[in-house]
């Protein structure tokens, strides 16, 4: 039985295209006009083996944008006659310029192949183009011809055969993904287009794109199937319009194109090798030093060095006047409150937990600025690029390592961001490697820890920190791979978007959105979890000393006025001087054992024997445990156990030191936040994206490692004379 498919030829002018249509109908050819327009219409027939094809050549265009007739007629075919098949003829030698109407082509979501034609003047240029990766990039066809000698014509008529019926059977090509902030305004008009059930001929994300991009022949049909709905998508479109003006100070239209040559860049630096006439610009220039084999990882390291440099050292400062100001607020409630149970939660709960999280909002700032910087600049995706190679050893490849860069800034939308990734093995390895990279919820923790016992090396001990996270990821990948992902990685292509200068309301506007996230924790789960913790802490009023401070207070105080009286009055002041020292140290001695015998100190004593191996006392043991809600509660939890409400400025880092805790222990306590799961809402999100399965195999293998590297770092340290 004869079957009847239609091939659609697309390509720029001057492609080949009318050569290769001439080759594939020869003498069985009509030529007229399209119907209302005035552009030839060219169509012919070929019969091959049980097909009858018509094939069908479209006026030659740059893109599908309905600026011109010719690009209107073409797209209005696609659309509306529904070609078994779009042929995109492209030209070998010109490849950056022709994937521009072929990446369009592919958004419209219709059965397509691509066909490198001239593949003999490329050559003779010195270009080489590897078709096959080329294909598994973007899930078609691709065949190589030499139009005006009629070589391939056949393999391109089997192919496209081929590629029809696969497409029937369910197959589809991949979508072509742009910067996150196009993809966020993409995913919300769809959203809005789902919701409208409108119905779109199975287009939903080419009619997102066009709504986007201000279409008004897309926009006019949708008003004709409804009016109301219509204007309720446009609103939508309108404000993520006006959101990536604010963010780029371009239009919609021109960002989405810029997007698009980033996608064609990294098609092109993934397939094309052996170039003898390469495109001098700005972005291939840096390129050539940033993305270099040799030199490209070791400029990568430095630029995360400095970042967290930055984030440490120029952050000090504020962050000394928020300690101030929490501890006068402190101080001036403790003068004008009397005495109460309200009192100490205020001071003791409240104030010591968020006051010890506050602080460190400048950080946290200055580390979001920098990665918006990496991100807005086009650095972000060249960084991605580099790690293709490294990525590998884990079975993974380069755009897997985007969702973990994404991981220094929040979990959350890091594991969201696997998303993209279309193998669903490489998604579950991915997310399960993520947390493993530093989130901005454990710097507290670590300037904390690295500032108090490593002083001006803590910018160093905390990138360190942050490098080993990428490590252990990557070999955990490479074990995980092994042993429960087995299989052939997927491809991928790695947009590499044109080098920007980076627009300061831009990188504010992005710093900030990120930062509410913080914040917003502040107010909710950190404040939630010092009164608790505070509450724990607290109870029961009745505790059994195991010495009479209240005796030795007296006795202290008795004997230093009897001495006081006895002198002259620089030497009573020196004196009293002596007498608040010593009062203080009892009252702290006090206060620690009370803790100790309080509820919150019952349970740390518990969990002691599994921490003491690590170095890691009762105290801090508790502030991990509490940490499993949120990593910024590690912090407040210590500031409320080590009884820090009412004391001056760098209370916490005096009161580490006095506990007795160590560089080393330190370090191990540090090493075990970098590694263990970063919060519960990390926790409920694999589960959403994955399953109970991997959520629970997470909690348990995250805190396996890191109890692993942690006693390790801590053991060694012994064994070497570092304790």
């Amino acid at each position: 039985m004869t079957e009847k498919l239609t091939i659609a030829l697309a390509g720029n002018p001057n492609c080949g295209k009318t050569t290769i249509f001439n080759n594939l109908t020869g003498a069985r050819q009509k030529v007229g006009n399209w119907p209302g327009v005035t552009v030839e219409k060219k169509e012919g027939k070929l019969r091959h083996k049980k097909y009858d094809l018509r094939v069908v050549d479209l006026p030659g265009t740059y893109s599908l944008t309905p600026f011109s007739i010719e690009e209107i007629t073409a797209r209005d075919f696609i659309l509306n006659e529904n070609p078994d098949i779009v042929v995109a003829i492209i030209d070998a030698s010109n490849l950056e310029r022709s994937l521009f109407l072929a990446i369009q082509i592919l958004e419209l979501g219709r059965p397509a192949m691509f066909v490198l034609n001239m593949a003999d003047v490329a050559e003779a240029k010195g270009i080489k183009i590897d078709e096959k990766k080329l294909s598994l990039l973007l899930g078609l066809p691709v065949v190589f011809t030499i139009g005006n000698k009629n070589r391939g014509i056949d393999k391109l008529v089997d192919a496209a055969i081929e590629e029809i019926t696969r497409f029937d059977e369910g197959k589809k090509s991949r979508d072509i993904r742009y910067g996150k902030d196009i993809e966020s305004c993409i995913s919300n008009v769809e959203d809005q287009l789902i919701q409208s059930k409108l119905n779109l001929d199975d287009v939903l994300r080419w009619t997102a794109i066009k709504i986007l991009e201000d279409d008004k022949i897309v926009k006019g049909k949708l008003r004709e199937l409804s009016s109301q709905e219509a204007e309720k998508i446009f609103h939508v479109a309108e404000n993520c319009r006006k959101r990536i003006f604010d963010l780029f100070e371009d239009d919609f239209e021109i960002v989405l194109t810029d997007d698009r040559y980033g996608v064609i860049a990294g098609i092109v630096k993934e397939t094309v090798s052996n170039l003898a006439i390469k495109r001098i610009d700005m972005s291939r220039n840096i390129d050539l030093v940033l993305t270099d084999r040799f030199f490209g990882i070791p400029v990568f390291i430095f630029f995360i060095w400095a970042m967290f440099q930055l984030t440490f050292s120029l952050g000090a400062y504020p962050m000394e006047w928020l300690d101030m100001s929490v501890s006068i607020l402190s101080d001036s409630l403790d003068n004008i409150l009397p005495p109460s149970m309200f009192k100490d939660l205020l001071l003791d709960g409240v104030i010591a937990g968020i006051g010890s999280v506050v602080i460190f909002l400048p950080n946290i700032l200055i580390l979001f600025f920098c990665i918006a910087l990496f991100e807005d600049t086009g650095y972000m995706a060249r960084a991605a690029f580099l790690m293709d190679r490294v990525m590998h050893t884990s079975g993974l490849h380069g755009k897997s390592f985007i969702p973990m860069l994404m991981g220094f800034g929040c979990s959350v939308p890091a594991i969201m961001a696997t998303r993209t990734l279309e193998s669903y093995k490489d998604r579950i390895l991915t997310i399960l490697m993520t947390p493993f990279m530093s989130c901005s919820a454990r710097l507290p923790v670590y300037i904390v820890l690295a500032g108090t016992f490593f002083a001006e090396k803590a910018g160093t001990i905390i990138f360190t920190l942050y490098f080993t996270g990428i490590v252990i990821a990557i070999l955990s990948g490479r074990i995980l791979r092994a042993v429960l992902f087995k299989g052939e990685e997927a491809p991928f292509i790695m947009e590499l978007p044109p080098y920007r200068m980076p627009m300061l309301k831009s990188l504010l506007i992005h710093m900030w959105e990120r930062s509410k996230m913080f914040l917003k924790k502040m107010g909710g789960v950190i404040l939630i979890g010092s009164i608790i913790i505070w509450a724990l802490s607290s109870f029961p009023k009745t505790i059994f000393y195991s010495v009479d401070y209240d005796e030795q207070i007296n006795t202290i105080k008795f004997e230093y006025s009897q001495k006081i009286a006895l002198v002259d009055v620089q030497e009573a002041e020196q004196l009293n001087r002596q007498l608040t020292l010593k009062l203080k140290q009892i009252n702290n001695k006090k206060e620690q054992e009370r803790v100790s015998k309080s509820y919150i100190g019952r349970i740390g004593k518990v969990l002691e024997s599994f921490f003491k191996p690590l170095g890691i006392g009762w105290q801090s043991s508790v502030a991990l445990v509490t940490g499993f809600v949120a990593k910024e509660v590690v912090v407040s939890t210590m500031g409320v156990l080590y009884g820090v409400g009412n004391d001056e400025g760098d209370a916490l880092k005096k009161a580490l030191k006095n506990s007795g805790m160590t560089a080393l222990s330190a370090l191990s306590m540090m090493v075990f936040v970098l590694l263990y799961v970063p919060c519960f809402a990390t926790i409920i999100t694999i589960y959403k994206e994955t399953s109970a399965k991997w959520a629970g195999f997470n909690v348990i293998y995250t805190t396996m490692v890191a109890w692993g590297m942690s006693f390790l770092v801590y053991q060694t340290g012994m064994i070497l004379g570092f304790g």
